[in-house]
């Protein structure tokens, strides 16, 4: 007697295991693959509503689209053959003519056989992989446009690139991105390479307020903006016939943020129908808003630094010449011919023409006079025997009184008329060394040649280095203040507040601070209440180091949320440092670690790549370096990377620093080293104030070295807070 099929119970059960799983599961009975059961996920993977009228009914006819895409000659394989048939990553169609939609999956035919052996049906097993596809080819277009930033590409092509991405990946969609002007108040054109230039050229200036569209909404809320019909939203009320005209019938909104929350601009993604707002394309602004800040901000760093290097590259200039002119004027050794020499040295470079009064014996008198080679000769008689400087209302005895320059938009009188020269102002500056002003330079502005801050500057400038006898700090001052401009645009502003810890940090520029370090550090916030946390160090120093700075704190804060491990984080920081044209001078150590509140503290996972290890002071006074060493970044494209999880119970401490903390020297050339860390925090015991644990690690480095910083020195404490709630 042939052995029974598989029995109802059997398949109720089988169905049973799958009923609440992700995974979908539908058992099939018979040459002609009639549904004998099903799982919920199954039903919902299809689209059709779950009934007794399905049942018992062959697959062809339940889902008569899988015919033509080949799927139950592929069943009547399985069932034929006994052998089992595995696909990944397939992509079918469900769903009627005119409705249908493509969806991804895994899956797998089972032949299902009775206690005999003999083939009674087929089992499906599949998941749904439509997503992670997405999520794939989303990262993929994401890593093309990081490249294009670490490569300094232009922000127009990054942000055309962008939009053409996010269309290719959406077919339906046409994206925009809009960037706020140096008002602050209005919105430039960015790029939309799918809208009509009719309307980029009407949107191209538009003003943020609560009801200028979706996009002025977006920059004036700072939150998105969805509108599912234009044609009825108030929020579109001006723009309406404009879109119209455009056959945009929905937009969503979202502002451009940078990594310290201010508005750099918006990201819109416009539909032709009225529809709501879909998870995908919820998605797709997520990711590529961010991207959108990062392209924006590394275009905004590269902007100021050019604009920092030709304001550096004209102060060098400045400082040449005077250091040319201060050299020659201390050459002559007899006075006055050294003013007459600095008189001679000003013009033409800074006018054309320069006299220079001093007081002698209570009197005030005309000890230099210089004019362009072009100028009547005769007039520099003229100009020496001028005797309206001594007047009690003239500029030259004002800044004697004084000591501080005077410039007029009044032309001098008397002998100047004689230069024959529409002079339309003058200069004048003091002559003071050790306090006492004893003289007065001063230059006149003509219509071609007008007297601005920078000439007023350099003559301020000589004067003084004529009158003190002694080189400029002038031009060492700004370098420091650009560098330290810069360095502080690398750093966090503000620490921010993270549930469950208390922070502190310290960044400390070597010597004077002329130049741009590379230390630096990152907190900030990931979705599902996680932090992300980083400290690292860049080889070398200057504007290299702070591109490459920015490229590894603006790389991580852009993929952390996208990534799943702190591994992924650093690789993909590798990646970044690999990709740039001058990748074999961009080295990097590094921590990053991702942190998160549980109920015994705060949950860690940390990868360190060539950095300082990080040491954990426990509750107890026990100190513990909790991470392995790992390769630097930016030397090999697959970095020995190895992920460290523990756990910071409450009152427990962990800190970051540099190498600059470890190899600071005392003035017999002994390093610092570990174990004084280690003892600096060992003193701090019983303390739990992140600062107090900050300023035990950088007083007893100063104790060491006397305050003297021969590398940059940072540190990053973080110290766990347990829940008074027990969360």
């Amino acid at each position: 007697m042939t052995e029974p099929a598989e029995s109802a119970t059997g398949q109720d059960m089988l169905a049973g295991m799958f009923a609440h799983a992700p995974v979908i599961f539908a058992a099939l009975g018979g040459p002609d693959h009639r549904l004998e059961g099903a799982n919920a996920a199954f039903y919902e993977a299809v689209g059709v509503g779950r009934g007794p009228a399905m049942l018992g009914r062959p697959a062809a006819e339940v889902l008569p689209e899988l015919v033509h895409q080949g799927l139950v000659d592929l069943l009547d394989a399985a069932y034929r053959e006994g052998e089992p048939f595995v696909a990944h990553h397939t992509g079918v169609l469900l769903g009627p003519a005119g409705k249908a939609r493509q969806r991804f999956f895994d899956f797998s035919f089972e032949p299902r056989r009775d206690r005999t052996g003999r083939i009674v049906g087929v089992a499906f097993l599949a998941v749904d992989v439509t997503r992670q596809r997405a999520a794939h080819k989303l990262a993929s277009e994401q890593q093309a446009l990081l490249e294009q930033i670490a490569r300094d590409s232009p922000l127009a092509e990054v942000l055309d690139g962008m939009c053409r991405a996010i269309e290719k990946l959406s077919p339906r969609v046409l994206s925009s991105v809009l960037l706020l002007d140096e008002t602050g108040r209005r919105l430039r054109h960015g790029a939309a390479p799918s809208l009509p230039d009719f309307y980029n050229a009407a949107v191209d200036g538009s003003p943020i307020g609560p009801s200028e569209g979706s996009c002025g909404t977006a920059a004036y809320r700072r939150e998105m903006v969805v509108v599912s019909d234009i044609a009825t939203d108030p929020l579109w009320a001006a723009y309406r016939d404009l879109a119209q005209r455009a056959g945009l019938a929905a937009c969503w909104s979202s502002p451009i943020l940078s990594s310290s929350d201010e508005l750099l601009g918006t990201f819109a993604m416009y539909h032709r129908t009225p529809q709501e707002l879909s998870e995908d394309d919820l998605d797709l602004s997520i990711v590529f808003t961010r991207t959108a800040a990062l392209a924006i901000e590394r275009h905004h760093a590269e902007r100021a630094r050019r604009q920092a290097l030709e304001r550096e590259l004209a102060l060098s200039a400045d400082l040449a010449f005077v250091l040319e002119t201060s050299t020659a004027v201390s050459e002559e050794a007899h006075f006055p011919d050294n003013l007459r020499r600095l008189a001679r040295l000003a013009v033409p470079a800074l006018g054309p023409a320069c006299v220079i009064d001093v007081v002698d014996d209570g009197r005030i008198r005309r000890v230099a006079v210089a004019l362009a080679p072009d100028l009547p000769q005769r007039a520099e008689a003229l100009l020496a025997a001028e005797t309206s400087a001594r007047a009690e209302d003239s500029p030259v005895r004002r800044v004697l009184a004084t000591g501080a320059s005077e410039v007029s938009t009044a032309a001098p009188a008397g002998a100047w008329q004689e230069l024959g020269l529409r002079i339309t102002g003058q200069v004048c500056v003091p002559l003071t060394a050790r306090g006492h002003t004893f003289g007065a330079l001063t230059l006149v502005a003509t219509e071609d040649r007008m007297l601005d801050a920078r000439a007023i500057s350099l003559a301020e400038e000589l004067a003084r280095t004529a009158a003190a006898g002694a080189e400029t700090t002038r031009q060492h001052e700004q370098r420091a203040r650009l560098a330290h401009d810069l360095q502080a645009g690398l750093l966090l502003a503000a620490l921010p507040e993270m549930p469950g810890a208390q922070l502190a940090a310290s960044y400390r520029p070597a010597g004077e601070g002329l130049d741009i370090g590379g230390d630096f550090y990152d907190v900030f916030a990931l979705p599902g209440d996680w932090w992300g946390l980083v400290i690292g160090d860049v080889c070398g120093r200057g504007a290299h180091a702070a591109t490459t700075t920015a490229l590894v704190r603006h790389t991580a804060r852009a993929v952390a949320p996208l990534l799943p491990t702190p591994s992924a984080v650093a690789e993909s920081v590798n990646e970044a440092l690999l990709a740039r044209p001058d990748s074999g001078e961009s080295f990097v150590t590094l921590i990053y670690a991702e942190l998160r509140q549980v109920r015994d503290g705060l949950a860690v996972s940390m990868v360190r790549a060539g950095h300082p290890p990080p040491l954990l002071l426990r509750a107890d006074g026990t100190v513990t370096s909790p991470s392995p060493a790992g390769q630097l970044l930016g030397v090999s494209p697959d970095p020995e990377l190895e992920l460290e999880s523990f756990t910071l119970a409450g009152g427990d401490c962990l800190v970051l620093v540099t190498d600059g903390i470890l190899e600071a020297r005392d003035p017999t050339g002994t390093l610092f080293g570990e174990e004084r860390l280690v003892a600096a925090l060992r003193s701090a015991t019983g303390t739990t104030d992140a600062q107090r644990i900050l300023d035990a690690v950088t007083d007893a480095v100063d104790a060491f070295t006397g305050g003297v910083t021969d590398d940059d020195q940072a540190v990053l404490v973080l110290v766990s807070r347990q829940d008074p709630s027990g969360a």
